[in-house]
């Protein structure tokens, strides 16, 4: 045994053995049946990996292992154990009970008379059987071979599935906040995959074209393997910026003996780089389906950069009119920043998911933006309003909503409810419709908090800022009143949270 090699030409000594190893289980009652395994195939090398066994010495024990034990690749499973159909049962919970379908399992007896070969096949989920008189040292060699190559292709189409899941959720939810990022998690997976590489990558997308100019932004959009949850910094040494100023100013990809350099243009001036490792020397074929893929992936990063374009437009168009109204009325600038970042904030805490959450972030700028239809002399009035002034300062809601409501846009629809109701009150003695408790809309109430909170904290023209403990002490007693109670108890439980926002200790 010790004398098979890959090839005359090429012996194991001659590859760069990898730390990690393939995992094989030996389930079998008789100790010398291990030992003999583990001797045949001590110097068993694929994919420049060598093996890991593991022993059991009964089907439960295999069992056990195997609830606990991850990425077992195969198992040298004997029949007769402590029944004569432990095996044959044990073959069954693994497919039935763990749902383990990527495990290969070779069945391997002494007695075949307990378990015939053609029943066997046809009754029981194992991928190779074998007599033990027949496993000679060659034959034992090519069976584990062949079962590994089994699981490692079986392990490639679900990699590849996982990153097709990815980008097509991201094309999908292509409005979701990490929609770029998990769009790029899945292009990873799904390239490493193509490649049958180890999985150590990163992808990065830059302004420009040149890594030298101190103008441009570089950004980590996803990272696998060891350069996982490491910052940029950490990764890019002298090598790899080098590399990437070659693929940058040629404009194309590099294939290198271990190395892979994607490069990846768009339409709006940036460029994607994917930078892989463990590549070895890639054929013909796996160069042409990297190109492929490249153009293809290339058209999805556009969409998505012009996508998050419109929407970061937007969003900075509702905010920049938000400001406008809150200057005219020489009021603390930054406030609707602020409120929208208090709002997504409070809307995740209350349990809205990540999407609505953001809409009422972007939305929640344009709360006050009736009062673009209110006269200087009441907006900008150092003193008390009189009762005639307070009543047309209470339309500023109703301009609001008439402003946005026609408005088909889901952002625009969201900030026309906010406009609308967020003066309303708990307790039903807010305007414009006098509206109680959960008859307001969720976005209402939580913009009321934090509007409230932060025109409390800031100077406006007829009053001076808050004291923080003061603004607490005002929400306390108006919890149930003026304020939704699971709201205000929200914003305390959570202060440090909102002090970030309002950079405040």
């Amino acid at each position: 045994m010790a004398k098979l090699k890959f090839s005359k030409k090429r012996s194991s000594k001659d590859l760069l053995i990898s730390d990690e190893k393939w995992k094989v289980l030996i389930c079998d009652d008789e100790p010398e049946v291990h030992s003999i395994t583990k001797t045949v195939l001590h110097d068993f090398i694929f994919k420049n990996k060598k093996l890991e066994f593991i022993s059991a010495y009964s089907a439960k024990e295999a069992f056990d292992i195997l609830k606990v034990e991850r990425g077992i690749a195969v198992i040298l499973l004997d029949v007769v154990m402590e029944s004569d159909h432990a095996g044959l049962d044990l073959v069954k919970r693994i497919r039935d009970e763990l749902k383990n379908t990527n495990l290969r399992i070779v069945l391997r007896t002494g007695q075949p008379g307990f378990a015939p070969e053609k029943d066997v096949i046809q009754e029981y989920d194992i991928n190779d059987y074998k007599e033990k008189t027949e496993l000679s040292d060659v034959k034992l060699y090519t069976t584990v071979m062949s079962a590994l190559r089994s699981y490692k292709d079986i392990k490639a189409i679900q990699r590849s599935k996982k990153g097709l899941e990815k980008i097509l959720k991201a094309t999908k939810d292509i409005y979701k906040r990490n929609s770029l990022e998990l769009f790029s998690d899945g292009v990873l997976t799904q390239i490493v995959s193509i490649l049958r590489l180890n999985g150590h990558s990163f992808l990065v997308t830059q302004d420009g074209f040149s890594l030298e100019k101190d103008e441009n932004e570089l950004t980590l959009l996803a990272s696998t393997g060891k350069y996982e949850n490491k910052k940029l910094n950490d990764i890019l040494d002298e090598k790899i910026q080098k590399l990437f100023n070659e693929a940058l100013e040629k404009k194309e990809s590099l294939f290198l003996d271990d190395i892979f350099v994607g490069y990846i243009p768009t339409e709006i001036g940036k460029a994607n780089l994917i930078y892989l490792t463990g590549c070895e020397k890639l054929n013909k074929l796996d160069k042409n389906l990297i190109k492929i893929f490249s153009s293809n992936v290339s058209t999805a990063f556009n969409n998505l950069y012009l996508n998050k374009e419109i929407i970061d437009t937007q969003k900075e168009l509702i905010e920049t009119l938000g400001e406008t109204v809150e200057r005219r009325s020489k009021e603390a600038s930054h406030h609707v920043r602020r409120v929208a970042n208090i709002s997504y904030e409070l809307a995740l805490k209350v349990g809205l998911d990540e999407k609505e959450a953001s809409l009422i972030r972007n939305a929640s700028p344009m709360h006050d933006v009736g009062k673009i239809g209110i006269p200087d002399s009441i907006l900008l009035k150092p003193d008390l309003l009189t009762a005639e002034e307070i009543e047309t300062m209470k339309t500023h809601t109703d301009i609001g909503k008439n402003i946005l409501t026609n408005s088909k846009r889901e952002v625009l629809q969201a900030a026309s409810i906010i406009a609308y109701e967020h003066h309303e009150r708990w307790d039903g003695k807010g305007y414009p419709r006098g509206l109680k408790g959960n008859e307001i809309h969720i976005y209402g109430r939580i913009t009321a908090v934090a509007d409230v909170f932060d025109a409390l904290l800031h100077k406006r023209c007829y009053k001076e800022p808050w004291p923080i403990e003061d603004v607490i002490s005002y929400f306390q007693d108006e919890k149930g009143k003026h304020f939704d109670p699971e709201l205000v108890d929200l914003l305390i439980a959570n202060l440090d949270t909102f002090k970030k926002i309002e950079n405040i200790n």
